[in-house]
Protein backbone atom coordinates (compact mmCIF):
# COMPACT_ATOMS: atom_id res chain seq x y z
CA UNK A 1 0.00 0.00 0.00
CA UNK A 2 1.61 3.56 -0.99
CA UNK A 3 2.09 6.25 1.88
CA UNK A 4 -0.97 7.87 0.69
CA UNK A 5 -2.93 5.41 0.54
CA UNK A 6 -2.57 4.29 4.08
CA UNK A 7 -5.57 5.48 6.76
CA UNK A 8 -3.79 8.23 9.00
CA UNK A 9 -6.76 9.67 10.76
CA UNK A 10 -9.18 7.08 11.26
CA UNK A 11 -11.52 9.26 12.73
CA UNK A 12 -11.06 11.74 10.16
CA UNK A 13 -13.03 12.74 6.59
CA UNK A 14 -13.74 10.31 4.02
CA UNK A 15 -13.64 10.60 0.00
CA UNK A 16 -17.81 11.46 0.26
CA UNK A 17 -17.25 14.93 3.20
CA UNK A 18 -14.10 16.00 1.43
CA UNK A 19 -16.12 16.48 -1.56
CA UNK A 20 -18.86 18.01 0.34
CA UNK A 21 -16.41 20.40 2.07
CA UNK A 22 -15.23 21.50 -1.06
CA UNK A 23 -18.76 21.75 -3.51
CA UNK A 24 -20.19 23.13 -0.82
CA UNK A 25 -18.07 25.72 0.04
CA UNK A 26 -17.53 26.24 -3.95
CA UNK A 27 -20.86 26.55 -4.86
CA UNK A 28 -21.86 29.32 -2.70
CA UNK A 29 -23.15 32.81 -4.16
CA UNK A 30 -21.12 32.56 -7.41
CA UNK A 31 -23.64 30.09 -9.09
CA UNK A 32 -26.66 32.92 -8.65
CA UNK A 33 -24.90 35.88 -8.95
CA UNK A 34 -22.25 35.24 -12.29
CA UNK A 35 -24.65 36.24 -15.04
CA UNK A 36 -25.65 39.51 -13.39
CA UNK A 37 -21.96 40.18 -12.05
CA UNK A 38 -20.27 38.92 -15.96
CA UNK A 39 -23.22 41.24 -17.62
CA UNK A 40 -22.78 43.92 -15.19
CA UNK A 41 -18.55 44.25 -15.56
CA UNK A 42 -19.33 44.46 -19.86
CA UNK A 43 -18.71 41.16 -20.62
CA UNK A 44 -20.43 39.79 -24.14
CA UNK A 45 -21.08 36.59 -24.25
CA UNK A 46 -18.08 36.08 -26.53
CA UNK A 47 -15.92 37.07 -23.77
CA UNK A 48 -17.31 35.12 -21.15
CA UNK A 49 -16.95 31.63 -23.41
CA UNK A 50 -13.43 32.97 -23.69
CA UNK A 51 -13.50 33.69 -19.90
CA UNK A 52 -14.52 30.61 -19.16
CA UNK A 53 -11.97 28.68 -21.27
CA UNK A 54 -9.03 30.52 -19.57
CA UNK A 55 -10.66 30.14 -16.09
CA UNK A 56 -11.17 26.61 -16.92
CA UNK A 57 -7.76 26.06 -17.76
CA UNK A 58 -6.33 27.44 -15.35
CA UNK A 59 -8.65 26.52 -12.55
CA UNK A 60 -7.79 23.11 -13.10
CA UNK A 61 -4.00 23.27 -13.87
CA UNK A 62 -4.21 24.61 -9.93
CA UNK A 63 -6.60 21.81 -9.36
CA UNK A 64 -3.98 19.61 -10.39
CA UNK A 65 -1.39 20.97 -8.74
CA UNK A 66 -3.09 20.20 -5.26
CA UNK A 67 -3.53 16.79 -6.07
CA UNK A 68 0.14 16.51 -7.19
CA UNK A 69 1.37 17.92 -4.41
CA UNK A 70 -1.37 15.92 -2.05
CA UNK A 71 0.54 12.90 -3.75
CA UNK A 72 3.61 13.84 -3.95
CA UNK A 73 3.70 15.41 -0.42
CA UNK A 74 1.19 13.78 1.79
CA UNK A 75 3.20 14.50 4.95
CA UNK A 76 2.30 18.38 4.49
CA UNK A 77 -0.77 18.70 6.15
CA UNK A 78 -1.35 22.41 6.31
CA UNK A 79 -2.45 22.65 3.01
CA UNK A 80 -1.39 26.26 1.77
CA UNK A 81 0.89 27.04 4.32
CA UNK A 82 3.21 24.05 4.17
CA UNK A 83 3.31 24.44 0.23
CA UNK A 84 4.67 27.77 0.69
CA UNK A 85 6.81 27.12 3.86
CA UNK A 86 8.06 24.30 2.41
CA UNK A 87 8.86 25.91 -1.01
CA UNK A 88 10.24 29.43 0.21
CA UNK A 89 10.54 29.52 3.77
CA UNK A 90 8.70 30.33 7.14
CA UNK A 91 7.40 34.35 6.90
CA UNK A 92 6.27 33.39 3.14
CA UNK A 93 4.64 30.62 4.38
CA UNK A 94 3.33 32.52 7.10
CA UNK A 95 1.77 35.23 4.55
CA UNK A 96 0.15 32.47 2.41
CA UNK A 97 -1.73 30.99 5.82
CA UNK A 98 -2.73 34.90 6.65
CA UNK A 99 -4.01 36.07 3.22
CA UNK A 100 -5.80 32.71 3.08
CA UNK A 101 -7.18 33.16 6.28
CA UNK A 102 -8.37 36.97 5.64
CA UNK A 103 -9.87 35.79 2.18
CA UNK A 104 -11.98 33.50 4.04
CA UNK A 105 -13.30 36.16 6.09
CA UNK A 106 -13.75 38.41 3.42
CA UNK A 107 -15.59 35.71 1.78
CA UNK A 108 -18.09 34.64 4.67
CA UNK A 109 -18.75 38.40 5.02
CA UNK A 110 -19.89 38.69 1.23
CA UNK A 111 -22.05 34.82 1.60
CA UNK A 112 -23.54 36.67 4.62
CA UNK A 113 -24.65 40.12 2.82
CA UNK A 114 -26.10 38.27 -0.10
CA UNK A 115 -28.20 35.62 2.25
CA UNK A 116 -29.98 38.57 3.48
CA UNK A 117 -30.31 40.50 0.61
CA UNK A 118 -32.03 37.32 -0.70
CA UNK A 119 -34.20 36.69 1.98
CA UNK A 120 -34.74 40.74 1.41
CA UNK A 121 -37.34 39.14 -1.28
CA UNK A 122 -39.70 37.80 1.05
CA UNK A 123 -39.13 39.97 4.01
CA UNK A 124 -38.52 43.61 3.25
CA UNK A 125 -37.34 44.43 6.11
CA UNK A 126 -33.71 43.08 5.36
CA UNK A 127 -33.36 45.34 1.77
CA UNK A 128 -29.88 44.92 -0.05
CA UNK A 129 -28.56 42.74 3.11
CA UNK A 130 -26.59 45.83 4.49
CA UNK A 131 -28.63 47.65 6.61
CA UNK A 132 -29.30 47.24 10.16
CA UNK A 133 -31.98 44.17 10.67
CA UNK A 134 -29.39 42.64 7.97
CA UNK A 135 -26.41 42.88 10.11
CA UNK A 136 -28.41 41.45 13.51
CA UNK A 137 -29.09 38.67 11.30
CA UNK A 138 -25.79 37.77 9.54
CA UNK A 139 -24.67 37.70 13.09
CA UNK A 140 -26.84 35.52 14.54
CA UNK A 141 -26.17 33.36 11.46
CA UNK A 142 -22.36 33.69 11.74
CA UNK A 143 -22.59 32.73 15.68
CA UNK A 144 -24.77 29.60 15.04
CA UNK A 145 -22.14 28.35 12.53
CA UNK A 146 -19.53 28.61 15.32
CA UNK A 147 -21.49 26.69 17.51
CA UNK A 148 -21.51 23.64 15.25
CA UNK A 149 -17.88 23.94 14.59
CA UNK A 150 -16.63 24.15 18.09
CA UNK A 151 -18.80 20.78 18.64
CA UNK A 152 -16.14 19.27 16.19
CA UNK A 153 -14.97 19.64 12.63
CA UNK A 154 -16.20 16.37 10.92
CA UNK A 155 -19.65 16.72 12.38
CA UNK A 156 -20.06 20.47 10.62
CA UNK A 157 -18.82 18.56 7.66
CA UNK A 158 -21.71 15.65 7.89
CA UNK A 159 -24.04 18.98 8.39
CA UNK A 160 -22.68 20.41 5.40
CA UNK A 161 -22.76 17.66 3.02
CA UNK A 162 -26.56 17.57 3.51
CA UNK A 163 -26.83 21.03 2.93
CA UNK A 164 -24.54 21.08 -0.39
CA UNK A 165 -27.01 18.19 -1.49
CA UNK A 166 -29.63 20.53 -0.79
CA UNK A 167 -28.43 24.00 -1.99
CA UNK A 168 -27.93 21.57 -6.11
CA UNK A 169 -32.17 21.16 -6.52
CA UNK A 170 -32.67 25.14 -7.19
CA UNK A 171 -29.75 24.88 -9.54
CA UNK A 172 -30.59 21.62 -11.27
CA UNK A 173 -34.23 23.08 -11.96
CA UNK A 174 -32.54 26.35 -13.11
CA UNK A 175 -30.57 23.99 -15.88
CA UNK A 176 -33.64 21.93 -16.62
CA UNK A 177 -36.16 24.25 -16.68
CA UNK A 178 -34.55 26.46 -19.68
CA UNK A 179 -33.81 23.46 -21.59
CA UNK A 180 -36.99 21.55 -21.45
CA UNK A 181 -39.16 25.11 -21.43
CA UNK A 182 -37.02 26.20 -24.69
CA UNK A 183 -36.47 29.08 -22.80
CA UNK A 184 -33.21 29.22 -24.47
CA UNK A 185 -33.26 31.56 -27.40
CA UNK A 186 -30.26 31.42 -30.09
CA UNK A 187 -30.60 34.77 -31.36
CA UNK A 188 -29.94 36.17 -28.17
CA UNK A 189 -27.33 34.04 -27.38
CA UNK A 190 -25.35 35.66 -30.62
CA UNK A 191 -26.49 39.47 -30.05
CA UNK A 192 -23.61 41.29 -29.47
CA UNK A 193 -21.37 38.61 -29.00
CA UNK A 194 -18.54 40.81 -28.97
CA UNK A 195 -19.80 42.95 -27.19
CA UNK A 196 -21.74 46.55 -28.17
CA UNK A 197 -20.41 49.02 -30.49
CA UNK A 198 -18.56 51.86 -28.41
CA UNK A 199 -17.74 48.82 -25.64
CA UNK A 200 -14.95 47.53 -23.52
CA UNK A 201 -12.01 45.97 -25.98
CA UNK A 202 -12.58 42.37 -25.89
CA UNK A 203 -9.52 42.01 -24.38
CA UNK A 204 -10.67 44.07 -21.36
CA UNK A 205 -14.14 42.35 -21.46
CA UNK A 206 -12.07 38.63 -21.13
CA UNK A 207 -10.11 40.35 -18.13
CA UNK A 208 -13.23 41.98 -16.09
CA UNK A 209 -14.43 38.35 -16.29
CA UNK A 210 -11.25 37.57 -14.06
CA UNK A 211 -12.84 38.51 -10.57
CA UNK A 212 -16.09 36.78 -11.56
CA UNK A 213 -14.85 33.55 -12.10
CA UNK A 214 -11.79 33.27 -9.37
CA UNK A 215 -14.95 34.07 -6.89
CA UNK A 216 -16.67 31.28 -8.45
CA UNK A 217 -13.63 29.13 -7.65
CA UNK A 218 -13.02 30.15 -4.43
CA UNK A 219 -13.25 26.98 -1.83
CA UNK A 220 -12.20 24.60 -4.53
CA UNK A 221 -8.58 24.02 -2.47
CA UNK A 222 -10.97 23.39 0.63
CA UNK A 223 -9.73 19.50 0.77
CA UNK A 224 -6.38 20.77 0.83
CA UNK A 225 -7.03 23.26 3.31
CA UNK A 226 -8.23 20.66 5.84
CA UNK A 227 -5.67 17.90 5.03
CA UNK A 228 -5.03 16.96 8.42
CA UNK A 229 -8.63 15.97 9.03
CA UNK A 230 -8.59 13.92 5.94
CA UNK A 231 -9.07 9.95 7.00
CA UNK A 232 -6.39 9.39 3.87
CA UNK A 233 -4.16 11.76 1.86
CA UNK A 234 -4.94 10.45 -1.13
CA UNK A 235 -8.21 11.38 -0.97
CA UNK A 236 -7.33 15.11 -0.76
CA UNK A 237 -6.00 15.58 -4.34
CA UNK A 238 -9.27 12.89 -5.33
CA UNK A 239 -11.78 15.21 -3.68
CA UNK A 240 -10.49 18.45 -5.07
CA UNK A 241 -10.30 16.71 -8.93
CA UNK A 242 -13.66 15.46 -8.70
CA UNK A 243 -15.26 18.51 -6.96
CA UNK A 244 -13.24 20.76 -9.50
CA UNK A 245 -14.72 19.38 -12.52
CA UNK A 246 -18.56 18.73 -11.29
CA UNK A 247 -18.10 22.82 -10.45
CA UNK A 248 -17.31 23.64 -13.91
CA UNK A 249 -19.80 21.81 -15.66
CA UNK A 250 -22.66 23.70 -13.56
CA UNK A 251 -20.65 26.85 -13.70
CA UNK A 252 -20.48 26.48 -17.69
CA UNK A 253 -23.98 25.73 -17.97
CA UNK A 254 -25.64 28.15 -15.43
CA UNK A 255 -24.05 31.62 -17.39
CA UNK A 256 -24.28 30.07 -20.90
CA UNK A 257 -27.63 28.81 -20.54
CA UNK A 258 -28.67 32.50 -18.81
CA UNK A 259 -27.00 34.27 -21.78
CA UNK A 260 -29.30 32.35 -24.14
CA UNK A 261 -32.62 33.83 -22.14
CA UNK A 262 -32.02 37.63 -20.99
CA UNK A 263 -29.66 40.06 -23.38
CA UNK A 264 -26.54 41.64 -21.48
CA UNK A 265 -28.02 45.04 -20.94
CA UNK A 266 -31.05 42.81 -19.17
CA UNK A 267 -28.44 40.71 -17.12
CA UNK A 268 -26.97 43.72 -16.14
CA UNK A 269 -29.92 45.57 -14.90
CA UNK A 270 -31.07 42.22 -12.76
CA UNK A 271 -30.95 42.78 -8.36
CA UNK A 272 -29.97 40.27 -6.35
CA UNK A 273 -29.42 37.63 -6.88
CA UNK A 274 -29.52 37.80 -11.04
CA UNK A 275 -30.18 33.77 -11.44
CA UNK A 276 -33.56 34.82 -9.95
CA UNK A 277 -34.66 37.30 -12.39
CA UNK A 278 -33.41 34.93 -15.09
CA UNK A 279 -35.47 31.68 -13.23
CA UNK A 280 -38.61 34.29 -13.07
CA UNK A 281 -38.31 34.94 -16.91
CA UNK A 282 -38.66 31.50 -17.48
CA UNK A 283 -41.46 30.35 -15.08
CA UNK A 284 -42.57 33.24 -13.23
CA UNK A 285 -42.62 34.30 -9.71
CA UNK A 286 -42.06 31.15 -8.12
CA UNK A 287 -39.02 30.48 -9.91
CA UNK A 288 -37.42 33.64 -8.63
CA UNK A 289 -38.91 32.36 -4.82
CA UNK A 290 -37.10 28.82 -5.57
CA UNK A 291 -33.66 30.47 -6.58
CA UNK A 292 -33.60 32.74 -3.79
CA UNK A 293 -34.03 30.07 -1.22
CA UNK A 294 -31.74 27.85 -3.00
CA UNK A 295 -29.39 30.97 -2.14
CA UNK A 296 -30.55 30.71 1.56
CA UNK A 297 -29.41 27.12 1.97
CA UNK A 298 -26.54 27.91 -0.02
CA UNK A 299 -25.42 30.30 1.96
CA UNK A 300 -25.46 28.92 5.04
CA UNK A 301 -23.73 25.78 3.93
CA UNK A 302 -20.85 27.44 2.44
CA UNK A 303 -20.60 29.78 5.53
CA UNK A 304 -20.13 26.69 7.47
CA UNK A 305 -17.32 25.45 4.92
CA UNK A 306 -15.77 28.12 4.41
CA UNK A 307 -15.65 28.44 7.77
CA UNK A 308 -14.19 25.48 8.28
CA UNK A 309 -11.20 26.30 6.04
CA UNK A 310 -10.61 29.93 7.12
CA UNK A 311 -9.88 28.28 10.98
CA UNK A 312 -7.85 25.36 10.02
CA UNK A 313 -5.13 26.91 8.09
CA UNK A 314 -4.30 29.39 11.14
CA UNK A 315 -4.68 26.44 13.55
CA UNK A 316 -2.05 24.16 11.68
CA UNK A 317 0.19 27.24 10.80
CA UNK A 318 -0.08 27.61 14.83
CA UNK A 319 0.88 24.30 15.12
CA UNK A 320 4.06 24.40 13.25
CA UNK A 321 5.21 27.86 14.92
CA UNK A 322 3.95 30.49 11.99
CA UNK A 323 1.23 31.65 14.22
CA UNK A 324 0.82 32.71 18.10
CA UNK A 325 0.53 29.72 20.32
CA UNK A 326 -2.67 31.31 21.28
CA UNK A 327 -4.27 29.93 17.34
CA UNK A 328 -3.14 26.18 18.74
CA UNK A 329 -5.32 26.01 21.51
CA UNK A 330 -8.64 23.43 20.69
CA UNK A 331 -11.54 22.77 22.67
CA UNK A 332 -12.84 19.12 24.22
CA UNK A 333 -14.06 18.49 20.42
CA UNK A 334 -11.09 18.86 18.69
CA UNK A 335 -11.87 22.05 17.44
CA UNK A 336 -9.68 25.52 17.12
CA UNK A 337 -11.74 27.15 19.55
CA UNK A 338 -9.35 30.23 19.99
CA UNK A 339 -9.01 30.91 16.38
CA UNK A 340 -12.59 30.36 15.67
CA UNK A 341 -13.44 33.16 18.49
CA UNK A 342 -10.47 35.30 16.94
CA UNK A 343 -12.18 35.10 13.67
CA UNK A 344 -15.94 35.59 14.83
CA UNK A 345 -14.41 38.95 16.73
CA UNK A 346 -12.74 40.48 13.21
CA UNK A 347 -16.07 39.09 11.01
CA UNK A 348 -17.70 40.97 13.75
CA UNK A 349 -15.83 43.95 12.89
CA UNK A 350 -16.32 43.29 8.82
CA UNK A 351 -20.36 43.56 9.32
CA UNK A 352 -20.46 46.69 11.87
CA UNK A 353 -18.39 48.28 8.96
CA UNK A 354 -20.38 46.47 6.06
CA UNK A 355 -23.81 49.04 8.12
CA UNK A 356 -21.84 52.16 8.13
CA UNK A 357 -20.18 52.00 4.79
CA UNK A 358 -23.30 50.42 3.15
CA UNK A 359 -21.08 47.96 1.35
CA UNK A 360 -22.50 45.33 -1.28
CA UNK A 361 -21.30 41.71 -1.34
CA UNK A 362 -19.40 42.69 -4.58
CA UNK A 363 -17.07 44.76 -2.69
CA UNK A 364 -16.07 41.78 -0.16
CA UNK A 365 -15.81 39.01 -2.83
CA UNK A 366 -13.33 41.17 -4.76
CA UNK A 367 -10.97 42.18 -2.29
CA UNK A 368 -11.49 38.37 -1.04
CA UNK A 369 -10.57 36.97 -4.40
CA UNK A 370 -7.57 39.22 -4.85
CA UNK A 371 -6.20 38.39 -1.09
CA UNK A 372 -6.59 34.14 -2.18
CA UNK A 373 -4.59 34.91 -5.82
CA UNK A 374 -0.99 35.11 -3.64
CA UNK A 375 -1.35 31.67 -1.51
CA UNK A 376 -2.63 30.08 -5.56
CA UNK A 377 0.21 31.20 -6.91
CA UNK A 378 2.75 30.39 -4.07
CA UNK A 379 1.09 26.67 -4.08
CA UNK A 380 1.64 26.48 -7.90
CA UNK A 381 5.12 27.83 -7.35
CA UNK A 382 5.79 25.38 -5.09
CA UNK A 383 4.38 22.45 -6.79
CA UNK A 384 6.73 23.75 -10.37
CA UNK A 385 9.85 23.74 -8.07
CA UNK A 386 9.36 20.43 -6.42
CA UNK A 387 8.58 19.17 -10.17
CA UNK A 388 11.70 20.17 -11.69
CA UNK A 389 13.37 18.88 -9.23
CA UNK A 390 12.02 15.42 -8.66
CA UNK A 391 10.89 15.34 -5.40
CA UNK A 392 8.16 12.40 -4.42
CA UNK A 393 8.76 10.47 -7.36
CA UNK A 394 8.25 7.41 -5.14
CA UNK A 395 4.56 8.27 -4.50
CA UNK A 396 4.21 8.21 -8.36
CA UNK A 397 3.48 5.45 -10.76
CA UNK A 398 4.92 6.20 -14.51
CA UNK A 399 7.73 8.05 -12.84
CA UNK A 400 8.49 11.62 -14.34
CA UNK A 401 5.41 12.71 -15.65
CA UNK A 402 4.50 15.51 -18.56
CA UNK A 403 1.11 16.33 -17.32
CA UNK A 404 2.80 17.14 -13.70
CA UNK A 405 5.13 19.81 -15.76
CA UNK A 406 2.22 21.53 -17.94
CA UNK A 407 0.07 21.65 -14.50
CA UNK A 408 2.92 23.13 -12.56
CA UNK A 409 3.61 25.65 -15.37
CA UNK A 410 0.06 26.18 -16.24
CA UNK A 411 -1.01 27.01 -12.72
CA UNK A 412 1.96 29.37 -12.05
CA UNK A 413 0.86 30.94 -15.44
CA UNK A 414 -2.51 31.11 -14.46
CA UNK A 415 -1.83 32.73 -11.05
CA UNK A 416 0.02 35.39 -12.30
CA UNK A 417 -2.26 36.03 -14.98
CA UNK A 418 -5.26 36.84 -11.65
CA UNK A 419 -2.46 39.07 -10.09
CA UNK A 420 -2.14 40.83 -13.60
CA UNK A 421 -5.90 41.16 -14.15
CA UNK A 422 -6.84 41.72 -10.28
CA UNK A 423 -5.11 45.32 -10.94
CA UNK A 424 -2.66 47.59 -8.98
CA UNK A 425 -5.28 49.07 -7.13
CA UNK A 426 -6.58 45.73 -5.69
CA UNK A 427 -2.61 44.97 -4.99
CA UNK A 428 -2.41 47.89 -2.83
CA UNK A 429 -5.64 46.82 -1.08
CA UNK A 430 -4.48 43.57 -0.03
CA UNK A 431 -1.38 45.05 0.76
CA UNK A 432 -2.93 46.84 3.42
CA UNK A 433 -4.52 43.81 4.82
CA UNK A 434 -1.00 41.69 4.54
CA UNK A 435 1.14 44.37 6.84
CA UNK A 436 -0.38 43.64 10.18
CA UNK A 437 -0.14 40.24 9.68
CA UNK A 438 3.86 40.71 10.21
CA UNK A 439 3.34 41.55 13.89
CA UNK A 440 1.40 37.90 14.08
CA UNK A 441 4.13 36.36 12.29
CA UNK A 442 7.08 37.96 14.54
CA UNK A 443 4.96 37.06 17.78
CA UNK A 444 5.27 33.61 16.57
CA UNK A 445 8.69 33.59 15.86
CA UNK A 446 9.55 34.67 19.50
CA UNK A 447 7.41 32.29 21.12
CA UNK A 448 9.52 29.47 19.20
CA UNK A 449 12.76 31.26 19.78
CA UNK A 450 13.09 31.71 16.01
CA UNK A 451 14.91 34.35 14.19
CA UNK A 452 12.06 36.73 12.61
CA UNK A 453 13.56 37.19 8.85
CA UNK A 454 16.45 34.67 8.92
CA UNK A 455 16.50 34.29 4.83
CA UNK A 456 17.35 36.82 2.00
CA UNK A 457 13.52 35.38 0.60
CA UNK A 458 12.14 36.75 3.85
CA UNK A 459 13.82 39.78 3.42
CA UNK A 460 13.05 40.35 0.84
CA UNK A 461 9.46 39.27 0.69
CA UNK A 462 9.24 41.74 4.21
CA UNK A 463 10.58 44.75 1.82
CA UNK A 464 8.00 44.08 -0.55
CA UNK A 465 5.17 43.84 1.76
CA UNK A 466 6.56 47.08 3.93
CA UNK A 467 6.53 48.95 0.27
CA UNK A 468 3.31 48.60 -1.24
CA UNK A 469 1.75 49.08 2.53
CA UNK A 470 3.35 52.57 2.48
CA UNK A 471 2.09 53.41 -0.79
CA UNK A 472 -1.34 52.42 0.14
CA UNK A 473 -1.58 53.62 3.43
CA UNK A 474 -0.41 57.35 1.21
CA UNK A 475 -3.15 56.66 -1.74
CA UNK A 476 -5.75 56.24 1.61
CA UNK A 477 -4.88 58.66 3.11
CA UNK A 478 -5.38 61.01 0.21
CA UNK A 479 -8.97 59.01 -0.92
CA UNK A 480 -6.85 57.60 -4.23
CA UNK A 481 -8.40 54.18 -2.97
CA UNK A 482 -11.00 53.24 -0.89
CA UNK A 483 -10.93 49.31 0.60
CA UNK A 484 -14.81 49.21 1.82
Amino acid sequence: MKKSDEITNPGGLDLLRLIGVVVGATIASGVFTMSGDLAARGAGTGAVLIGWIVCGVGMLALALCFYGLSVRKPELKGGIYSYAKEGFGPFVGFNSAWGYWLSELLANVSFLTLLFASLGHFFPVFGHGNNLASVVGCSVIWWICVWFIMRGVSEAAAVNLVVTVAKLIPVFTVILAVVFLRAFHWRIFVDNFWGEPGGLPLGQQIKATTFTTVWAFTGIEGAVAISGRAKRARDVGRATIISFLCVLAVYVMISMLSMGVMSRQELAALGNPPLAGVMERVVGGWGAALVNVGVAISLLGATLGHTIMAVETPFEAAKNGAFSRFFSVENKKGAPSNTLLLTSVIIQGFLILLYFNESSYQVFYVISSSMIMVPYLLSALYYLKIVMRGEGLSNIEGGRSPGAWLAALLGTIYGLWMLYAGGLVNLLITALLYAPGILVYMKGRREQGQPYFGSRTDRFFLAAVAVLFVISAALLAKGVIRPF
